[in-house]
């Protein structure tokens, strides 16, 4: 009777293992199988698509109608512009009522567009700037858009900053974003004085030492600045979550062109194809925004310009 009781102990014991064996091996297969679609996803997808309102901007439509283009066109992004949406606060709008319309029309703000002088030397500026920027982005979040541009507004002239100086301003913004839940991104501006090439902003951005620290780049101003398209090759792509798409003419020479002068992708002399493919991130999809400042986009009709950017920022990244 003890051997039949201690043979089922042992049958029961080496079941219990034998089951283990198999619970932990289907474990492994489901958490596998789980993080595979998301794999997949990226790679089957490797950009959003969506409309900075700058493109619309010459149209003066105001935010709720730029919105609604926006989504006619077939756009599930959009990046605003500040000002705008505070016009239409003005303007006896709410916060709650432009994230219902938000959402009714199915779109997402990836970003937004402002101008606070966070960088500048001045104490005072600085600190109005602050404020500023704090309440830009409580307004951003109530909307759930979850990232602000940081362009060197008012040190566009003038001295060239301290970068050093430049990376401690950074990171006190990036911690303001800590505290609102929106990210302020670096933003190259080819014209300007200060963060005008891209080892300009990835200096910036490292010494920032925060783990939010993002960048953000346009083909116009890479172009501007010097920095030229081969350059995005060295930035780490966890830096990258959004970029500025548009085109370049070959004339007028670099020196001499302006934000004007941008057209729809490939229809310039950029070579976007490669640009794209370093851009490209295995992990999760890029946003490309596009972002003209266009007089001739601007006497056309809006809805006609808006899937023109769309159809040509789509046929530029096929294959890619």
């Amino acid at each position: 009777m003890l051997q039949l009781y201690s043979g089922i102990i042992k049958l029961t014991v080496k079941d219990l293992f034998m089951n283990r064996r198999t619970v932990l091996s289907a474990m492994a297969v489901a958490s596998a199988a789980s993080v595979l679609p998301a794999q997949a996803a990226a790679k089957s997808k490797p950009f959003i698509y969506s409309l900075n309102m700058s493109t619309l901007r010459g149209h003066k439509l105001g935010f709720k109608k730029e919105l609604e283009v926006a989504s006619k066109a077939g756009y599930g992004s959009v990046e605003i512009w500040i000002n705008t949406l505070q016009d239409y606060l003005k303007d006896s709008g709410s916060l709650p009522e432009a994230k219902r319309i938000i959402d009714d029309l199915g779109l997402k703000v990836e970003d937004a567009i402002g101008f606070a002088p966070w960088i500048v030397d001045d104490q005072q500026t600085r600190s109005k700037a602050l404020e500023q920027l704090k309440l830009e982005m409580d307004q951003l979040a109530a909307i759930g858009c979850k990232r602000v541009a940081a362009p060197p507004m008012g040190a566009t002239t003038g001295e060239a900053l301290d970068l050093a100086a430049v990376a401690e301003r950074y990171r006190a913004i990036l911690e303001l974003g800590d505290k609102t839940g929106v990210v302020p991104h670096l933003e190259l501006w080819g014209f300007s004085k200060n963060l005008s090439r891209v080892g300009e902003i990835l200096y910036v951005a490292a010494e920032a030492s925060h783990p939010s620290a993002r960048v953000l780049m346009d083909v116009y101003h890479l172009h501007k600045g010097g920095s030229g398209m081969d350059s995005v090759k060295n930035v780490g792509k966890p830096l990258v979550e959004i970029f500025h798409i548009n085109d370049y003419p070959a004339a007028p020479p670099r020196e001499a062109i302006t934000d004007a002068d941008r057209v729809y992708a490939g229809d310039g002399v950029a070579p976007l194809k490669d640009l794209l493919k370093a851009l490209k991130n295995p992990d999760k999809p890029i946003i490309l925004s596009f972002e003209v400042f266009n007089k001739d986009y601007y006497g056309q009709d809006p809805l006609l310009v808006a899937k023109t950017g769309l159809e040509k920022m789509k046929k530029v990244a096929a294959g890619v």
